[in-house]
């Protein structure tokens, strides 16, 4: 049980002390995408600590004893939202923290699935990621005052890169015809991208990848994608690749090299930074999409 497992170290925090230190701002990040983004922003000026790891799953996560100890020495907590980290309230609450919050979703156009429920997945829309660079830079500067003016500027040229970054996405994808552009990934992770750039999503999960479609829904799937004509499918990093190999040998196609959505690659990866993962998920999109 979550409290029951951290009570050790839970009891070993209770006398840190919030000392003003040296050094970088220590920054605690929900997930790897975001602690990329708040790198880029703060440079040497920061020491970022990503909860989540690259190609570990931001929905399902289990936090540990070093997440406690890391949010003890944290001056900034850098979250997503929308619904992304159902964990963090407990894992907030169990450590105590008190630090300052950073929401980097706020502000975004947020993509609605129905009545309740709303898709976390905003960063897949670059638009929305710069939002997440300037949101990021504010709650920066406001923990360093004495940087904040480098730490803004940062974010605004961040920002800039990450739109030059869109324009080259939407120039890739423009070139493909619209009836070509659908794509098919293990859950609905890029409802945002899809929506930017004209491409249809079929996705064999649902927006949280916790549960397992059932033998149905794979069926259901397979001869949708036999009837688009789609020519891959895509494994997402974080998710089990039986289930996508499962629908390509169902659907008789092929089962595309691994694509990035909620996590970054480790560093000597494809998708070691957020600009490398748009990147990267576009050119074997459109690589894909090409073939159809």
């Amino acid at each position: 049980m979550f409290r029951r497992s951290l009570l050790t170290a839970v009891a070993v925090l209770a006398g840190v002390r919030a000392a003003a230190r040296p050094g970088p701002l220590p920054v605690v990040a929900s997930f790897s995408i975001l602690a990329d983004i708040v790198r880029q922003v703060g440079g040497a000026a920061v020491s970022v600590t990503s909860l989540v790891p690259p190609d570990g799953d931001a929905h399902t996560y289990e936090p540990k004893p070093s997440d406690l100890r890391a949010l003890a020495s944290a001056k900034l907590l850098a979250v997503n939202g929308l619904g992304l980290e159902g964990w963090m309230d407990r894992l907030v609450s169990s450590a105590g923290y008190r630090g300052a919050l950073v929401t980097a979703s706020d502000g975004v156009a947020v993509r609605r699935l129905n009545a309740s429920e709303v898709d976390p997945h905003a960063w897949q829309d670059p638009r929305d990621g710069a939002i997440y660079a300037r949101n990021l830079a504010d709650a920066l500067a406001a923990a360093d005052p004495a940087q904040a003016e480098a730490l803004l500027a940062a974010g605004r040229e961040y920002a800039g890169k990450i739109m030059q970054t869109d324009a080259w996405i939407e120039a890739t994808l423009s070139a493909i015809p619209a009836e070509r552009r659908t794509i098919v990934t293990s859950h609905d992770a890029f409802g945002y991208y899809g929506a930017r750039y004209g491409v249809t999503v079929l996705a064999a999960q649902g927006i949280d990848d916790a549960g397992e479609p059932s033998a149905r829904d794979i069926a259901r799937l397979a001869d949708q994608i036999r009837r688009t004509g789609v020519r891959a499918v895509f494994l997402e990093n974080m998710t089990n690749p039986d289930l996508i190999r499962a629908l390509a040998r169902d659907a008789g196609v092929v089962a595309g090299p691994p694509v990035y959505s909620d996590a970054l690659s480790p560093p000597d990866g494809p998708a070691a930074t957020y600009v490398d993962m748009l990147r990267h998920n576009t050119t074997l999109f459109a690589e894909a999409m090409g073939r159809s």
